[in-house]
């Protein structure tokens, strides 16, 4: 199948579609088709057979179809979906329903095997969402929401995110401690690159050439009910019987303290 995709992915999408109608390995034939389509430009159309046919999946297929529309919603400019669907994410962490109530999921990247848990997972999710509010251009939202991310697992590509919303609202010496975290090497991982550096440097740059200007607007437009939930992973998940985590710390205060 994989020299189909590679030699011709029209005919490996119609095999898929082939494999779907008759319900044979839907699982698998909905997702590698979602991919190849995303990878022919056809980003809508992957969208819509996911919705169309994701009842067929399995209870265990439903979490990586989610990820899955997550990138199809951001290649296609789909924000508003891609938000809701993130919220729906953290709502399902909060309630103790991710990685089918398992503290850890194993995830495959380029043929390996790697372990994820709850706290990375919720902070990756917050990352994916402050960049969505980014992209409404709603730098309050996007702030509370990669400072939430930075408190659970902070790195490098967060925290020169942090710094564009800061210079964005134009409270530049706070983002000029947030950036200057990156360009002197606090971080470390996958976030810590140079390209990250370089978009730190050139963040710098342009507060040194701008004037400053202040707003007390924090988070707007991140629904009370969300926000409220989006607690401090800070120690081991332990499921308890009302299924919800029993190691989140409220952010209401959070917001308080960031807000004068």
């Amino acid at each position: 199948m994989q020299q189909l995709v590679e030699k011709d992915p029209d005919a490996a999408i119609l095999w898929f579609w082939k494999a779907i109608n008759g319900r044979d390995r839907v699982d698998s034939a909905l997702k590698d088709m979602a991919v190849v389509m995303k990878q022919q430009d056809r980003a809508e159309e992957a969208v819509e057979a996911i919705r169309s046919f994701r009842h067929l999946c399995s209870k265990q297929a439903q979490e990586s179809l989610d990820n899955l529309l997550i990138d199809l919603y951001k290649k296609c400019g789909m924000v508003e979906q891609q938000i809701e669907l993130l919220k729906q994410k953290l709502r399902m962490i909060y309630m103790g329903e991710a990685f089918n109530g398992k503290a850890t999921k194993t995830a495959r990247s380029h043929g390996k095997k790697f372990q994820i848990s709850i706290k990375q997972e919720t902070a990756r999710i917050l990352g994916n969402l402050g960049w969505a509010y980014m992209q409404q251009n709603n730098y309050a939202a996007a702030e509370v929401v990669y400072r939430k991310a930075q408190m659970i697992e902070p790195d490098a590509n967060k925290a020169c995110n942090l710094g564009l919303c800061l210079v964005k609202q134009g409270r530049l010496d706070e983002a000029r401690r947030a950036l200057e975290d990156v360009t002197h090497g606090r971080f470390s991982g996958a976030g810590d690159g140079k390209s990250t550096k370089n978009k730190a440097e050139e963040l710098l740059r342009e507060i040194e050439v701008r004037p400053a200007t202040s707003t007390s607007e924090v988070g707007l437009g991140v629904e009370d009910e969300i926000m409220e939930r989006i607690e401090l992973v800070l120690n081991d998940w332990v499921p308890l019987r009302s299924k919800r985590l029993p190691i989140f710390e409220e952010i209401s205060a959070f917001r308080d303290r960031i807000a004068c």
